[in-house]
């Protein structure tokens, strides 16, 4: 399953309503560090499917939800379960170290 691209409008349901955790990576695309982890989120999102939905925004085209999230670096990735926030993981690191931390997290 590749990653899926959320906006403020479909937030709600994407990740709020999901019956699956769902990682979602706050980026931009001037952001150096975000490009550099994309594919490899794009790697674990096949690899971990079914166990957690990874979701990309976009935060200079949604800017309300990662307003209320208080984002202010990026690459910055929450995970969500049963609708909260219960983990978070600031700035770019090697696919393994992402992982990891993902099935920790889970």
């Amino acid at each position: 399953m590749a990653t899926k691209t959320i906006t403020d409008a479909s937030f709600q349901a994407d990740v709020l309503n999901s019956d699956t955790p769902v990682l979602v990576d706050f980026w931009a695309d001037w952001c150096g560090p975000c490009k550099m982890i994309a594919p490899a989120l794009e790697e674990i999102s096949e690899e971990l499917a079914g166990k957690v939905t990874i979701a990309k925004m976009d935060i200079m085209e949604n800017t309300e939800i990662p307003g209320q999230i208080g984002v202010q670096s990026i690459p910055l990735l929450v995970l969500f379960k049963n609708g909260e926030p219960v983990a978070h993981k600031l700035g770019a690191a090697p696919k393994s170290q992402l992982k990891g931390w993902i099935e920790s997290v889970l």
